[in-house]
């Protein structure tokens, strides 16, 4: 899995990118086929925002979070938890879809 990260009008300290790296690395915990993650971080005034794009198999989401605490690694939890929660349902749409394709395989004789 890689990370591009990419900040607007904030530093990117090494900190700031090991906790990206850290939290990101929980999605790979539910779908192992994760390409790449794009992820920007950006300060508004007192708006901390956390956005990012996982590249999954055939598949993109895109997810941002929004703290106006003046924390960026509020912000950055947040995104986590929402693209955890993205991925967890489109494995589980996935399964589904190639469970029921498989159980759908009947015949006329078998009604």
């Amino acid at each position: 899995m890689q990370i591009n990260l990419s900040g607007h009008h904030v530093e990117i300290t090494d900190a700031l990118r090991n906790y990206v790296n850290e939290k990101m690395s929980r999605l790979e915990r539910h779908f192992d086929k994760v390409g790449n993650i794009n992820a920007i971080l950006t300060v508004e005034n007192v708006r901390h925002k956390a956005e990012a794009t996982v590249h999954l198999n055939g598949h993109d989401i895109f997810a941002e979070a929004i703290n106006t605490d003046e924390n960026m690694y509020a912000a950055i939890d947040a995104l986590a938890d929402k693209l955890d929660r993205q991925v967890k349902k489109y494995k589980e749409k996935i399964t589904n879809h190639l469970h029921n394709k498989h159980n759908n395989d009947f015949t006329i004789e078998e009604m």
